[in-house]
């Protein structure tokens, strides 16, 4: 499979994996860029305890996360530590630092 396949299927499971109890009152969206292999851009919407997840652009997102594409894959498969990525500068983030470290709470990982 290749590192695009892995990156659609993680944004397709995406919505299964979503815990709404964890996102509570949370309303954002948020963009996920991912560059390299793989490379693609994605929106997350949250908002009443649901999860909306599409391909593209979002006009004014609340936080935008940039990543290679692998470093994703491998991030959403729990092989990397997000703290090692963001120490080593492979995680760049953009808006609510606040909701980047709550976000990673709004998934279940199994």
């Amino acid at each position: 499979m290749s590192v695009a396949d892995d990156v659609n299927e993680i944004f397709e499971k995406l919505p299964k994996a979503f815990l709404p109890d964890k996102a509570g009152s949370t309303e954002a969206t948020i963009q996920i860029s991912l560059s390299g292999e793989g490379a693609s851009d994605w929106i997350i919407n949250i908002a009443k305890g649901t999860i909306a997840v599409e391909k593209g652009l979002a006009a004014d997102p609340a936080m935008t996360l940039h990543m290679d594409a692998t470093d994703y894959v491998a991030l959403s498969r729990g092989e990397v530590d997000p703290i090692s990525l963001f120490g080593g500068g492979k995680i760049r983030l953009e808006g609510d630092m606040g909701l980047a470290m709550k976000f990673q709470q709004m998934f279940s990982r199994g």
